[in-house]
């Protein structure tokens, strides 16, 4: 019996035991105990409230609908199938009609035109799959270029399952956008729009897309950094983040928390093709702009220069006589180009335009690519050693140009060398000197200056003999000048070099 009270009083002791914390935790009256006693007062608890994580259901509600999964069938080059041969009729034109292969061959080949023996395969198709977002009730969508490239056919799947068939308005490689519009519909549909500022690093903000073909994914993370440049064909920079972004997320919106698109979504960083929690998105503000003309014209229009240029080392800078190094230097053009005929010369450092300071030669090239064509920039020169101005008309890019920056060619420059190193190896050339040798263990080795490279000039004065390049250098240590700057031509193209000099 003992035993038995004793389990029953366990149980009612437990269930007091949680009756008096339930009492203390609402700050209620302690229950007298089973000895009769009163119990104690005890003050009740005093609950500090904890700050509680953002919750995002009410801007992913809002959002969610307008957000598709963009599917795109895309054609797969057909192969070839050659050297058909069967014993007795080396050609299938050979093939008498009641032959039992006639019937394979028509139905998995046809001669070509010109009647070679050539098998083509019927066509095949593939499908890809992306993100994207209507812009306009009417059905405007926007997604990846990448996503669209090559696509013949497009089926926007809405957050409720709804197919649409879409027509493809316009792509731009070199923004990584697209436009597509739905298909012949009277709908009205739920749309987001872009922000008009972009969110601090530090922000909230939510990646909404197709990752994996799972539609109407949500992820949340802040914002990581701007300004990213990560050498994609794209020319702009990134805004990056730390929402999960994964393959299938192309083309789809980051959010704030006022369910405004401050990017689409377009690049991830990932040794293993998945989510590390470095994602690139396209910002808000370029979006704009290269969606307006696709709308307006089915592709982007851009202002040219027509210049190739390099950044500015320390070394160049140091013998330009330039404060620090930044700007873009001119290391070649032509006179067809713009600025050739406003009176942009070879060796000019571009160091603003309108006003707006450029520290390397993408900026220079966002800032030209944005302005409109057949439109006047004022360009702010550094030449022989003291600030200029110039007005250029832009021209519209070419798209013909094949160009690493919107029309402007970016070359990395050769870092800096001893000119003790080759200088004496030098022979004469008819446009140069013709660097023959390198210490492959010496410094200009070591930073890309080979043999066979060709010194045109040296400090602003053309180069027609190895005495012209010992003359300069011997007056540059004479003025006690660190560097020297030459214009080199290699096989990658016409490049300035500073070169340090020993004393």
């Amino acid at each position: 019996m003992s035993k038995t009270k004793f389990k029953l009083v366990s149980v009612k002791t437990s269930l007091l035991a949680s009756t008096l914390c339930l009492g203390v935790l609402a700050g209620a009256t302690v229950p007298t105990l089973l000895t009769g006693q009163p119990a104690a007062r005890a003050e009740a608890v005093k609950v500090v409230t904890q700050a509680q994580p953002v919750d995002f259901s009410g801007v992913v509600e809002a959002v969610k609908p307008a957000v598709v999964s963009v599917q795109v069938k895309t054609e797969i080059e057909p192969q070839t199938i050659q050297n058909f041969s069967i014993p007795g009729f080396p050609e299938f034109k050979d093939l008498p009609e009641d032959h039992p292969f006639n019937r394979f061959f028509r139905r998995f080949g046809e001669e070509d035109d010109k009647g070679n023996d050539e098998r083509k395969a019927r066509p095949h198709f593939a499908q890809a799959q992306g993100s994207g977002f209507f812009i306009s009730e009417d059905g405007y969508v926007v997604t990846n270029h990448h996503v669209v490239e090559k696509g013949v056919e497009f089926t926007l799947v809405m957050d409720d399952g709804t197919k649409l068939n879409a027509d493809l308005i316009g792509s731009d490689a070199k923004s990584d956008l697209a436009l597509l519009k739905v298909h012949e519909s009277d709908r009205k549909f739920k749309y987001v729009k872009f922000a008009e500022v972009l969110p601090s690093v530090g922000s909230w903000v939510l990646a909404v897309g197709n990752p994996f073909g799972l539609g109407g994914t949500v992820t949340a993370g802040i914002v990581s950094a701007h300004g990213r440049d990560i050498n994609a064909r794209n020319y702009e920079s990134f805004i990056q983040i730390d929402a999960a972004v994964n393959k299938g997320n192309s083309g789809g919106p980051t959010f704030n928390l006022n369910g405004e698109v401050i990017g689409i979504n377009t690049a991830i960083y990932s040794p293993s093709g998945g989510n590390v929690g470095i994602a690139f998105a396209i910002p808000a503000e370029v979006a704009k702009d290269v969606i307006s003309d696709l709308k307006s014209d089915g592709k982007v229009k851009r202002g040219w220069l027509g210049v190739i240029i390099q950044n500015v080392t320390d070394d160049i800078a140091d013998s330009l006589g330039m404060a620090e190094a930044s700007g873009a230097m001119v290391t070649n053009t032509d006179e067809t180009s713009p600025a050739f005929k406003a009176g942009v010369k070879i060796g000019d450092v571009i160091m603003a335009v309108d006003g707006d300071l450029v520290k390397n030669t993408r900026e220079l090239a966002r800032h030209i690519g944005r302005a409109d064509p057949d439109s006047d920039v004022e360009l702010t020169i550094w030449r022989d050693n003291k600030e200029i101005k110039l007005t250029v008309h832009l021209g519209l890019y070419p798209e013909d140009v094949v160009a690493a920056n919107d029309g402007e060619t970016d070359q990395a420059p050769v870092a800096p060398a001893e000119v003790e190193e080759f200088g004496m190896n030098l022979q004469a050339d008819e446009s140069g000197v013709v660097i023959a040798s390198v210490d492959p263990d010496g410094v200009a080795a070591e930073k890309g200056l080979s043999r066979g490279d060709v010194i045109e000039t040296i400090n602003g004065k053309d180069v027609k003999s190895v005495q012209v390049v010992r003359d300069e250098v011997a007056a540059a240590k004479k003025d006690n000048r660190k560097t020297i700057l030459l214009r080199v031509k290699a096989s990658q193209g016409v490049r300035f070099v500073g070169l340090p000099l020993k004393h």
